[in-house]
Formats: C-alpha cells, sequence, structure tokens
C-alpha cells in the first residue's frame, strides 16, 4: 500500500512539474540580423538578413577572416507585417527577430509620413524586437548592403552599420541614432531628427591587388515630426557635431582645408544655445568651447595663433551648416528645440503665429573657445627646409 502511494505521489509531482515542452532547438531557427525597408506603388517592400551564429562566432575551431555566406529574404505586402509575415512562406525555418541589430529604410519611405507612422506601429508592437535597434536611411540597394563584409572577412556584424560606436569615438561625425531615442525625438515637435544613410564605397580599401567595398556614413537625413526636410552630406552636417553631447573627437585642419599650416584634434566639446525671444521673433546666441591637441604643424605657429583659427575654423562650420539647412527651413543645430523644452508657452504661440521660420540673422552671436592643451609626443617646432 505504502508502495502504491509513493508512486502515486511521484507521478502526480512529475505531472506538476514545468518542462520545456515548447523550447526550439537554437540551430533550427533562423536569426534576422538586419531588416531593410521600402515603400512603392503602395506597397511594402522588406528585406531581411540572416547570419548563421554558428559560422560567425569566435571560437578555437573557426578560423577569423574566413568568407561567410549570408543570406537575404524579401517579402511584399499592403501592410508592414503583411510584407514580414510573407517571408514565413519560404524560409524553411522559424524565424526569430530577437537578434536585429539595424534597420535600414529607403528614402520612399521616408518621403511617406503615413508609410513610416504604419512601420513605426508594426515594428514596436512586435514583441521580439527590441528598441535599442540602430537607424538608417540609404539610396544602395539592399543586396549590396546586407552583402556587404567587413574588414579582414570578419563577421558581417563587425561593420560600421552593427557596430559604430567605437568608429564614432575615434572619428565623431554624424551620430549613431538607435530606435529608442528616434521614437522620443520624432515626436517632439520641436526637434529635428538627423537620421545617418549608409553607403558603400570602393575608393579607400585593397585587398592584395583587388578593390574591396566597405561601409561609410556619407550624410543624413533631417526629419521633423514624422516629415522628411531633405538630405544633407557629411560635409553639410561638420556643424551639427559641436552641438552633440556624444562627441568625442573632431579632427580640422587649422587656418582651413585649402592651404593648412597644421591639424589639431579637438576633444569633447561643450556647448549652449540661449533663445532671445522679442517681438515675436526668435534668435539665438551659440556658445561652444573644445579642448584642443596638435596633431601636426606645417608652419610655426603661435598658441594664441592656433587658438583663434582653431576658433574661426568651428565658427565657420557652425554657419555654413545652418546656411544649408536655411535652404530647406530644416533646423539643423536644432535651435528651436531649445525653446520648446525650456519655454513651451512661448513656443506653441511662436509656432502657432508662423513665426518660427528660420532666418538670415537668426543666428545673433556665436562665441567659441578652443583651449591647447598639448602639443602631441613631439614637442619641438617645425623644422628647417
Amino acid at each position: 500500500m505504502k508502495v502504491i502511494i509513493k508512486l502515486n505521489i511521484i507521478l502526480a509531482v512529475t505531472f506538476m512539474v514545468s518542462g520545456c515542452w515548447d523550447s526550439k532547438t537554437i540551430q533550427n531557427m533562423a536569426y534576422v540580423t538586419a531588416l531593410g525597408l521600402d515603400y512603392k506603388d503602395e506597397h511594402y517592400i522588406t528585406y531581411v538578413q540572416i547570419l548563421n551564429f554558428s559560422n560567425i562566432a569566435r571560437s578555437d575551431q573557426i578560423s577569423i577572416g574566413k568568407n561567410l555566406p549570408i543570406w537575404i529574404g524579401k517579402g511584399e505586402g499592403k501592410t508592414v507585417a503583411e510584407a514580414l509575415s510573407s517571408i514565413y512562406a519560404t524560409s524553411q525555418l522559424r524565424i526569430y527577430w530577437g537578434h536585429i541589430k539595424a534597420i535600414i529604410c529607403t528614402e520612399d519611405l521616408l518621403k511617406s509620413k503615413a508609410a513610416l507612422r504604419q512601420v513605426y506601429d508594426a515594428i514596436n508592437r512586435y514583441p521580439e524586437v527590441r528598441y535599442n535597434i540602430l537607424l538608417y536611411g540609404t539610396k544602395e540597394s539592399f543586396t549590396d548592403i546586407f552583402t556587404q563584409k567587413s574588414l579582414l572577412n570578419l563577421s558581417p556584424l563587425d561593420t560600421i552599420m552593427d557596430t559604430p560606436e567605437e568608429s564614432f569615438k575615434q572619428r565623431s561625425s554624424i551620430q549613431p541614432q538607435y530606435g529608442y531615442k528616434n521614437i522620443a525625438e520624432l515626436n517632439e515637435k520641436g526637434r529635428t531628427v538627423i537620421l545617418p544613410t549608409i553607403s558603400i564605397t570602393k575608393q579607400e580599401w585593397q585587398e592584395d591587388q583587388m578593390k574591396k567595398a566597405m561601409f561609410r556614413i556619407d550624410g543624413a537625413y533631417a526629419m521633423h515630426y514624422h516629415q522628411l526636410a531633405g538630405w544633407f552630406s557629411e560635409d553639410d552636417l561638420k556643424g551639427v557635431r559641436w552641438f552633440n553631447k556624444k562627441t568625442n573627437r573632431i579632427f580640422i585642419n587649422i587656418p582651413d582645408n585649402k592651404k593648412p599650416s597644421g591639424s589639431l584634434v579637438l576633444t569633447k566639446p561643450h556647448h549652449k544655445i540661449l533663445p532671445l525671444i522679442k517681438h515675436d521673433e526668435a534668435r539665438f546666441d551659440l556658445y561652444v568651447e573644445a579642448r584642443a591637441t596638435v596633431t601636426e604643424m606645417t608652419e610655426n605657429a603661435s598658441k594664441k595663433m592656433m587658438e583663434d583659427q582653431a576658433e574661426q575654423v568651428v565658427r565657420d562650420e557652425i554657419i555654413s551648416t545652418y546656411r544649408k539647412g536655411l535652404s530647406k527651413q530644416a533646423d539643423l543645430l536644432n535651435l528651436f528645440k531649445e525653446v520648446y523644452r525650456n519655454d513651451p508657452k512661448a513656443w506653441h504661440r511662436l509656432n502657432d503665429g508662423g513665426h518660427l521660420v528660420l532666418k538670415e540673422d537668426t543666428l545673433n552671436n556665436i562665441e567659441v573657445r578652443v583651449q591647447l592643451i598639448q602639443s602631441g609626443k613631439y614637442k619641438g617646432r617645425v623644422l628647417p627646409d
């Protein structure tokens, strides 16, 4: 009798213990690492990049630099969800979306405010997709983008499309844009979003005698409240980096790029934007300060001269970027954001009256302070001819 009781207890406990009945074998799933979105003729076209993680994982058995295959899937539909779901029909494996690292959008999609809102809704409703995904625009084909390899034939995940932060720390130009930040900024009426564009260049690198294509952030789309303002090149946006809290390291030539007499690296600039509202018109005082290190000198110059020249370079970049945005009424420096955040009543009054307009004299004063703190490892002056 006791034996029967014990068996019943064991059976009861066995059925009560939760098991892994619905577990999935990880090698039998297709992991999406990048997602491409296009919009044409009222149809959504989606592309997925799928990698075999057993091939790209670094281990003693896998040789670094081996050429790795990349799979690309394509779907279409009247809605974003339909376009993504259509890929399931031929995927052969269960698709997992939790490893998406980057989403790339075409200009056609960004031009359509309604399509962009639908993408925003569909992507953020799906629970597997995370918010810390990198966002880009592009003018390239998705086949070229998703088959692009890294330096030394490293994993496709070791590129500036998927891991741009270290490159940005070394050369701070256009800041990477993440999904969670994009959601906040696009829904803020006083904000202009700078969405980086990713391109492919074959001019700089080669493997032995063969030219090799590499990713490059060549510019950005400016967007205001889900509305596309236009595309701007990397040179057009040089002034933006001085107002970015994440900016780490900026290289400049002094006194200019035409005939430089030296080169400096400016680090971690600080800035202030002070709105001046008078007679229903907004003007701004800008303050920028940074520390500098000498990286090269072709002519001897005093510390004061180099600081003055660097300050003028920074001032010129800010004015140039402002004027590039002025032609398209794109607030690239996010001047009106300061009014929206610090004095929302004034912002709504000016906006409702149609006075939030960029003008030639909107920049009232630009004050730049550069402090030269280091002359580099070599302390000598320029050697005579």
